[in-house]
């Protein structure tokens, strides 16, 4: 039976400003990446995440991003290889801390935001960040896009990966997400959204923008949890899923 990630960046609220979808988005998703306090979330979102997390049977992820509330983690920054590492090593420890006294364990690390799209491109950024989760724990996963410096680094490494697509942005020829700042970048089509994770899951494969087929490594599918209708875009996958013969199930280390 083909098998798929589905995953979702949770516990973004701060404070009084919540994020309403989380719990529901739970029932529909096998992987959650938790905020870790420096883009998003604080102590008690991510006690609560961890909570709905184990609950719900949801693996666990690490979710650090640059030090930018105001920004939400999506704004870049000029950060030196040895602070990429630091901002990773203490957000991964600070969210373990939530696992840890929860009675769970942590399955999975994933960058978020500018962090994320920086270590794409930027092999000394990407050592540095596959790193920080070795030195954690080297039976980590590191989801990260497919196709990126972060898989490269990481499979050089050791450490399991997971490569990542997206339901909702669309795809340049040579394989690369189409920037945000260009036309047709996110796909508001749930169509056509449900049709491209179908490939990803049955085929590996995605339509370019330009209606070229290419390959792709598709082992997770990041949902965006932060829309109107995101809810009901994740059931929808899921059933999607299903009803094609995928088993929606997170990758587990087998080292």
């Amino acid at each position: 039976m083909k098998k798929i990630d589905l995953n979702c960046d949770m516990g973004e609220a701060f404070g009084n400003y919540p994020m309403p979808n989380d719990a529901e988005l739970m029932d529909y998703i096998s992987s959650a990446n938790i905020a870790c306090g420096f883009h998003a979330g604080d102590a008690a979102v991510m006690q609560q995440t961890v909570a709905l997390a184990i609950q719900k049977g949801v693996a666990i992820g690490a979710h650090p991003g640059l030090p930018d509330l105001q920004g939400f983690g999506r704004r870049e920054m000029k950060i030196s290889p040895q602070e990429a590492y630091q901002l990773t090593l203490y957000q991964i420890g600070a969210l373990h801390a939530f696992v840890k006294a929860a009675g769970a364990h942590l399955n999975h690390i994933k960058a978020h935001g500018a962090l994320y799209n920086m270590a794409a491109k930027d092999a000394a950024l990407a050592k540095a960040i596959v790193q920080a989760v070795y030195d954690f724990d080297p039976k980590l996963i590191l989801y990260a896009l497919s196709g990126s410096e972060m898989i490269t680094e990481a499979k050089n490494m050791g450490l399991a990966t997971a490569s990542e697509v997206f339901a909702d942005r669309s795809y340049q020829d040579n394989g690369s997400l189409t920037p945000r700042t260009e036309p047709g970048a996110l796909i508001t089509d749930e169509e056509a959204a449900l049709k491209q994770v179908v490939g990803f899951a049955l085929k590996q494969e995605v339509q370019s923008i330009s209606g070229k087929t290419i390959a792709v490594d598709a082992e997770t599918i990041c949902i965006h949890g932060d829309g109107a209708h995101a809810v009901a875009f994740a059931k929808r996958i899921a059933e999607k899923l299903k009803s094609e013969g995928i088993l929606v199930k997170a990758p587990q280390n087998e080292k």
